[in-house]
This record gives C-alpha cells, structure tokens and sequence, in this order.
C-alpha cells in the first residue's frame, strides 16, 4: 500500500484512542495461542454488569487473504475476509454475521500516494451506500464521508475533517453529525517511543449549546508499564494502569470517578490478555 494521506477515519485517531482505548469498567480475559498452520486462535471472557459472555475467534492469513471468524456463548457467527492487492493499492474486506443473513457488508478501500477512498456497501435489501475520501499528504490531509439511504433517497450522514501530522504532533479538526457538532483535538508525544503524551479535546454541539472539553495523558513508568489517566469539563476522571507482565502479554486496571459526586461507587475494569 502506498505511504498516502491514510483513511478519513484515521483523522483524530490517535488522540481518541489515547483518550478512550483501554478505559472499561467490565472484567475481561483473553488468551491467544498459535498452531503450526499459522492460525491464531483466541478464547476471551467478558463480564459485564452482572452478565457474562465469552467468544472463540480465530485467524488465518495465507498470501494476500486473512480469515477472521468468531463464535460468541451465543451462537452467532462473525465473519470476516481480507483481500489485498486483488488489484494494485486496493483492499477488500466482506464481512457477514449469522444467522442476520442481513448483516453482510463489502468495502472495497484504494490508497494512493495523494488520495485513498472507500466505498462500503450493506448487502440487503435496501442497501446503504457509505463512502469517503481523503487528499493529501502522511503530513496534512483534507476528508468527508457520507452515507446514503437507498430506500429514502437521502443522507443519513456527512462529516468532513482536517489533520496536520507531524513527527511528534497531530491536531485535527472534525465538522460531523450533519454540521451539527464540531471536534478539535490536539496531541503531542513527549519521547521518542511515543508511549508518553498529553492529549487535549474540545468538542461543541451547535442544537444544545453543549460544550465537551477533556484533558489526559499517558506516562511510561517504565518500558513495561504504562499510566493514563484524563478529565473533562463534567468531573468524569478516568485512570489506569497498563503492565506488561511478560513479552505481548498486558495486564490494565482502570477506573472512573464523578468528582462532583464523590458518594457514587467508583467503577473499577479489569483486563488480562496472555499471548505466546
């Protein structure tokens, strides 16, 4: 794939993810092992709010193709395949879930040294059609996606968004939600291994005068562990603790407090993934 401007939906990734991955309340375990014939396999456990759950996935890349299937406790069956280099710069991933015979989705993704664009199609019925594009550079680029109801005939979404990217900063600006709410956010890594940053976001919906502002950051202790933490305008403090216990392996201990409503029971997540 060439080194182009990246997906519309890679605008404001990074600072999201810093702000959100890796912050639950649920208790979840995961284990992952590798046969001889190149198949990753994966059994995790999930409780959540009293109710637990659990899948199976397992995955297969053989040339150009991956095969991604999971089975959850109850009974459906995910599926997803990965082509790339079917043609040159391309990409294609089919996606369906049983038994929602309904659930099948085909997006066909091209990247170019100045330009990708993807177009998805729900394989139903009344398909919805999503597209997007992003122009550009690795350093600044320019996006929208839209998403068209064909039973309607109208759009059910556009956003547009802006990122300038550099060595150790990205900033972004994303107009969604019909031009309805406007996202700025702001990070910069403060090491070189880029696993300490701070990270800054301001968001605004224009129809209810709402303003969002959340500040965090991400602290490497040492070069196996790992602090978060971050807080908005609301009260709402998320914190966590990531431990590499051994090679691949993690061990995170999360956490949400109201401090404008210190009698509320803080939530506690707890999170274990063991690979070879």
């Amino acid at each position: 794939m060439s080194k182009g401007p990246g997906l519309f939906s890679d605008i404001g990734k990074k600072a999201k993810d810093l702000l959100i991955k890796d912050y639950s309340s649920d208790q979840k375990f995961a284990v992952s092992t590798y046969s001889d014939a190149g198949v990753a396999l994966t059994s995790s456990a999930l409780k959540k709010g009293g109710l637990s759950t659990g899948d199976v996935a397992a995955l297969y890349k053989y040339k150009n193709t991956l095969l991604d299937v999971k089975v959850d406790t109850e009974s459906n069956i995910s599926t997803t395949l990965t082509f790339t280099e079917i043609l040159p710069s391309t990409k294609a991933i089919a996606s369906f879930k049983l038994p929602d015979y309904n659930s099948g989705k085909l997006e066909v993704q091209y990247f170019h040294d100045h330009a990708t664009f993807t177009t998805a199609l729900a394989l139903s019925k009344s398909p919805g059609v999503d597209v997007s594009a992003t122009i550009g550079t690795p350093a600044i680029a320019f996006g929208a996606e839209a998403s068209y109801d064909t039973t309607t005939g109208n759009f059910t979404k556009y956003t547009s968004g802006i990122s300038v990217t550099k060595p150790d900063s990205c900033a972004s600006i994303i107009l969604g939600h019909k031009g309805d709410t406007i996202k700025a956010s702001y990070l910069h890594y403060l090491d070189q291994s880029k696993k300490s940053a701070g990270v800054a976001e301001i968001s605004r919906r224009f129809s209810t005068n709402e303003n969002t502002i959340t500040v965090g950051g991400s602290y490497a202790v040492d070069h196996l562990t790992v602090v978060k933490a971050k807080l908005n305008n609301y009260g709402k403090l998320g914190a966590l603790l990531q431990h590499e216990i051994i090679p691949k392996s993690m061990v995170t201990i999360s956490s949400e407090f109201d401090t404008k409503a210190l009698e509320k029971h803080p939530k506690f997540g707890f999170a274990f993934a063991l690979k070879p």
